[in-house]
């Protein structure tokens, strides 16, 4: 490990070489990049005892929150803004660990449910559990921090198309 900071060598790099109006643009770029890395790994090592990764667990979670406990695998990708083989590829995983299972709905056979079993909705407690010990309640940043940070990310999510609405307590 390097005590020199490789985005603030970066930066330095992109006024040395005449790019000045684009160096703190790529030094904000590459320090979300870096800083999604570092929290994703932190996620994964909290999970990864339960056998899910952040992908999976997002899709038990939002089945848990779901009345039915069920959801279109439409739906689901929708939700979770990703491609319909990435929901797919996760669901048949989910479903080998005995954590989801397939079911048509009954009003519209052509759909396709994404169901928690038992099972998963164990686990998923138990993953929520600890994602909130382990990770979610000290994120890093102090709480103001916290909320300034999903403010500015908000900006930027929205300045690139996302739809984003504020937060409430």
């Amino acid at each position: 490990m390097t005590d020199r900071d490789p985005i603030a060598e970066a930066h330095a790099q992109w006024l040395a070489h005449g790019w000045g109006d684009a160096a703190d643009g790529m030094a904000l770029m590459t320090s979300v990049v870096r800083a999604q890395q570092l929290v994703h790994e932190r996620v994964e090592s909290a999970l990864r005892p339960h056998g899910l990764t952040f992908a999976r667990y997002e899709i038990l979670r939002l089945l848990a929150f779901s009345r039915r406990r069920s959801m279109p695998m439409s739906r689901l990708g929708s939700l979770l803004q990703v491609h319909a083989t990435s929901v797919t590829s996760a669901v048949d995983r989910l479903e080998k660990q005995g954590l989801v299972e397939r079911l048509r709905r009954e009003s519209d056979r052509r759909v396709v449910l994404a169901s928690l079993t038992p099972a998963g909705e164990e686990l998923v407690e138990r993953a929520t559990a600890d994602l909130n010990e382990q990770v979610f309640t000290s994120p890093g940043l102090d709480p103001d921090e916290v909320r300034t940070a999903i403010e500015l990310l908000s900006s930027l999510r929205s300045a690139h198309g996302d739809t984003v609405a504020s937060l409430r307590n």
